[in-house]
C-alpha cells in the first residue's frame, strides 16, 4: 500500500492543472469554521473546468490505489513469470549471499540458480532469500542457518540438504524432492510443501506455524525415517502416525 499511495500522489501531482492552488481551507479559529476561498483563477466562468479537472484527478488517485496488489513470491502464490534464464552468465551458477537484508528478499539483479549443479555444497550461513530455483540439484548441501525469504525453491532436487537452525520463510517447495532432508530447529513459515516428497525428512523441534501445519500433515509422503538422524517424520512434523 505504500507504493500504491506514492503512484497515487505521483498521478495526482503530474496533472497539468493546480487544485492546490485553486481551493485553499483556512483553518479553524476559536470564533470560526473553517472556510473555503476560491482564488481568483477560479472565479466566474472557470469555475466549473477546474473542479471538473480536480474531480477527474482525484478520480485517478483513487484508480491507482484500488488498483489490484502485486503477487507476492511467496509460498501461497501460485503463479510465477520469470524472464528466460541467462545462459551466457558463467558465474550464474554460485551461491551468494544478500547484503540488503533477508525481509524483503532485496537484490541488484535477479538471483537466478535456475538448472544449477551445486550438490554437495556448503552454503551455511548464507542469506539465500529472493532466489529462484528451479530443476537446480542442491543435495547433500549445508545450509545451516542459512536464510530463505521470499524464495522460489521448485521442482528441485534438495534430497539430504541440511537445513538446521535456518530460517525459511514464505518460500515455495512445490514439486521438489527433500527426501532424507533436515529441517531441525528451524523456522518454516508460510512455507508450502505441495506435491513435494517429503519422505524420511526430519521436521525435529521445526517451527511450524499451525495453517501450514494443516497442509504439511496432508502430504501423503510425509513418512518414514530420517537415515541421518533416525528421526520419524510424521511424528517429528507433529502429524502423529501414518
Amino acid at each position: 500500500m505504500k507504493y500504491l499511495s506514492i503512484a497515487a500522489l505521483v498521478a495526482l501531482s503530474a496533472s497539468n492543472f493546480k487544485c492546490g492552488e485553486s481551493f485553499s481551507f483556512q483553518p479553524k479559529t476559536s470564533t470560526n469554521l473553517a472556510k473555503v476561498s476560491v482564488s481568483n483563477e477560479v472565479e466566474g466562468n472557470n469555475f466549473n473546468d477546474v473542479l471538473g479537472k480536480c474531480v477527474a484527478a482525484a478520480l485517478v488517485s483513487l484508480a491507482v490505489m484500488a488498483g489490484p496488489s502485486p503477487a507476492l513470491a511467496d509460498g501461497q502464490t501460485k503463479d510465477f513469470k520469470f524472464p528466460p534464464i541467462d545462459k551466457t552468465d558463467k558465474n550464474r551458477c554460485a551461491f551468494s549471499s544478500s547484503k540488503m537484508g533477508q525481509a524483503n528478499a532485496a537484490r541488484d539483479k535477479l538471483y537466478d540458480l535456475r538448472e544449477c549443479r551445486l550438490s554437495e555444497t556448503d552454503a551455511s550461513g548464507f542469506d539465500l532469500s529472493g532466489v529462484i530455483m528451479s530443476k537446480t540439484d542442491v543435495s547433500k548441501t549445508k545450509f545451516v542457518e542459512s536464510q530463505f525469504s521470499k524464495a522460489f525453491l521448485q521442482d528441485s532436487n534438495f534430497e539430504n540438504a541440511d537445513f538446521t537452525n535456518g530460517i525459511v520463510d514464505r518460500a515455495s517447495f512445490r514439486g521438489s524432492s527433500l527426501k532424507g532432508a533436515i529441517f531441525k530447529n528451524a523456522v518454516l513459515t508460510g512455507t508450502s510443501f505441495e506435491n513435494a516428497d517429503l519422505e524420511n525428512v526430519d521436521f525435529t523441534d521445526a517451527y511450524i506455524g499451525s495453517f501450514d501445519l494443516r497442509n504439511l500433515c496432508k502430504n501423503p509422503t510425509l513418512k518414514g525415517e530420517n537415515p541421518t538422524t533416525g528421526a520419524d517424520t510424521a511424528f517429528s512434523a507433529g502429524c502423529g502416525p501414518r
